[in-house]
């Protein structure tokens, strides 16, 4: 059985309860309503999903997405996430990708980039990853790859760039050395 979600504004909303619980424990998609920090299944609130991961659940067929004129289908879908997201096709692209791959990947931005990613999840492990995603025509300041170092090194996480061709992704990967 698909989880039923509703579109309200930019994000999905989950309300039923267990079905909140059992897309976050399988997973770690969206977030609990007032919740900082769930523990596993361990909440009773609605859980709330970014439009990205409510896209990439639709796409896997986990997910049914209604709005206020009844079922949203994924092309409605993508084009609200193009209208909400700068770079939709290419964030998408890396989303995918990483979580295909078995990594769980969240907003990045309280860390000022665009995902961190876990290895286990939130609450189990620390995102030892923080990955802005560029366009191989995209250029990159000094200042910005300093800034982003210093951010990355701040917080204990390897900053990536996600560079995207495609469908194929390239990461670059900066390390700091200290003397």
């Amino acid at each position: 059985m698909k989880i039923q979600g509703e579109l309200v504004e930019n994000r999905v909303i989950i309300w039923d309860i267990d079905d909140s619980r059992d897309l976050y424990s399988t997973g770690f998609y969206g977030k609990p309503l007032g919740v900082s920090k769930p523990k596993g299944r361990d909440f009773d609130a609605p859980l709330i999903l970014d439009l990205i991961e409510a896209y990439y659940l639709e796409k896997k067929k986990m997910l049914n997405i209604k709005g206020r004129q009844g079922r949203v289908s994924s092309e409605e879908l993508r084009k609200k996430c193009l209208t909400e997201y700068v770079g939709f096709t290419e964030k998408y692209v890396v989303y995918k990708t990483l979580r295909d791959l078995g990594y769980v990947v969240t907003p990045g931005i309280k860390f000022g980039c665009d995902f961190a990613v876990y290895r286990h999840g939130p609450g189990i492990d620390h995102a030892p990853y923080l990955i802005q995603v560029m366009k191989p025509s995209d250029e990159i300041t000094a200042t910005h790859m300093v800034l982003s170092g210093r951010l990355a090194t701040t917080v204990r996480k390897q900053f990536l760039i996600a560079s995207v061709k495609g469908n194929d992704v390239a990461f670059l990967s900066f390390d700091w050395w200290r003397a």
